[in-house]
């Protein structure tokens, strides 16, 4: 019985710690109109996508933008131009929020973090990225 009841406590410990991670960021979550109005304006503006290329390619994501996965963003910064309004993406916002925290604290202009399911869900269209087929990949090598 002690040992049902700590595997509770700890379930509990874990989702409340998840919730709290995801509360942590300050950037502010864009909505599809502001998004959309942002990215009316390309020369302004830079989207950098945080997701792992497998979650863009099965998720769906922005035209055109820098794919920086969360983990990299840190060490990227200096690579990153500061002359544009940063839009940061992941697929719920979470992680997005937390890289425009770190771009913010970096000196980078920051609209805000959007979600690219969100964005999805409130009748924005994602660009479908198809992986290429087995025989593109594995025909003839390239003539030097």
């Amino acid at each position: 019985m002690k040992t049902a009841g700590f595997t509770v406590m700890l379930a509990v410990l874990v989702t409340l710690s998840a919730v709290a991670q995801e509360a942590s960021s300050n950037a502010k979550v864009l909505k599809r109109a502001e998004i959309d109005a942002l990215l009316a304006q390309p020369a302004n503006v830079l989207v950098i996508d945080v997701r792992r290329p497998d979650e863009i390619a099965s998720v769906g994501g922005f035209p055109v933008y820098l794919n920086v996965q969360a983990g990299d963003l840190e060490k990227r910064l200096p690579s990153i131009p500061k002359d544009r309004l940063i839009i940061t993406v992941s697929n719920h916002a979470s992680r997005a929020g937390r890289a425009a925290d770190l771009l913010q604290k970096n000196g980078f202009n920051v609209a805000g973090a959007a979600g690219a399911q969100n964005y999805e869900a409130e009748g924005g269209a994602l660009l479908k990225i198809a992986p290429p087929s087995r025989s593109t990949a594995s025909a003839e090598p390239r003539k030097q």
